[in-house]
């Protein structure tokens, strides 16, 4: 008999293990399979979110007119087959412009909420993980800066420096970037106090391995579910940033800009001017705001929808 095993050869691997080796290259499809099952709020979310990242990097291809391309005899047309939007009073296709608002919100919104992230993750690491009189400073001018009003600095700042998108895309990033390093503080103090941080101190671990390998990877679910959030709050303030005539010059079209211009001045004659330029801020932002929250419920094993 034990002639017979040997002849045999080894045992072959037991099937759980290997179904478990594709599931586990597969992390992102799971997660958004998890995404539908247990958020489909969250998951239709995130489909508007990727629609929009998709008109916004094709707007070039998709506008199937010039921005500011004029045609006097189309004047404030309603939406039909050549123009599914509508025109406005200078014949200009809504549709087309509303596409390139999208590229240059998305632009905007990247850019200020990566920015504002990083700011972000720099103040709440440096002041959570030291403490003491650096983190009651910190705290303190977090404090004085959130007592303002982010619209009125925003006028202020941008009425100063001149509108243009590098200067939007900085003070938003500053804006929102300090403001929330509040949420990135209290995630740090949590993991800060875990085990596994004072087993790395106790063995002699410099402050800066401590923070890149133990405390960052532990706070990235809290990191994408600002940035995310992050993203939608910048978009409603470069809109209201240009709907008060300081965001971005003409003759780039924005969406804050189309409902402030003709949006107000033809809404009677034309309702599309208006209506298309808002529904578009209004399903991307609650969009991207359903789809953070739910992968802040994914993420965070804490939240009842992460089991």
């Amino acid at each position: 008999m034990t002639e017979q095993l040997r002849a045999a050869g080894p045992a072959p691997a037991p099937p759980r293990a290997l179904a478990g080796a594709p599931a586990r290259r597969q992390p992102v499809l799971r997660f958004v399979r998890r995404l539908i099952r247990e958020k489909p709020l969250g998951a239709f979310g995130g489909a508007v979110f990727l629609l929009f990242l998709f008109c916004g990097i094709f707007a070039d291809v998709l506008a199937p007119y010039g921005m500011n391309a004029t045609n006097l005899t189309e004047r404030l047309e309603p939406p039909s087959w050549a123009h599914p939007f509508g025109t406005d009073h200078l014949g200009r296709d809504v549709f087309s412009r509303v596409l390139i608002g999208a590229q240059l919100s998305m632009i905007v919104a990247f850019l200020a909420a990566g920015l504002a992230t990083i700011v972000s993750v720099a103040i709440g690491n440096l002041s959570g993980y030291f403490g003491g009189k650096l983190d009651m400073v910190t705290q303190r001018f977090v404090d004085a800066w959130m007592t303002f009003p982010d619209l009125v600095l925003l006028i202020v700042v941008i009425s100063v420096i001149g509108p243009g998108v590098p200067q939007i895309v900085l003070v938003l990033g500053l804006l929102y970037g300090i403001a929330g390093s509040r949420i990135v503080r209290g995630a740090v103090v949590t993991v800060r106090q875990e085990m596994y941080t004072h087993a790395s101190q106790s063995i002699g671990a410099r402050p800066p391995h401590i923070l890149l390998w133990h405390i960052l990877p532990n706070i990235m679910p809290v990191v994408i579910v600002l940035f995310t959030t992050r993203v939608g709050a910048v978009i409603l303030s470069e809109a209201a940033l240009s709907f008060l005539g300081l965001g971005v010059p003409p003759p780039a079209p924005t969406w804050g800009s189309m409902l402030s211009s003709d949006g107000r001045t033809y809404m009677y004659l034309g309702p599309w001017l208006a209506l298309a330029p808002g529904l578009c801020l209004t399903f991307v932002v609650y969009g991207i705001n359903v789809f953070g929250d739910a992968m802040r419920d994914l993420l965070d094993p804490r939240m009842r929808g992460s089991r």
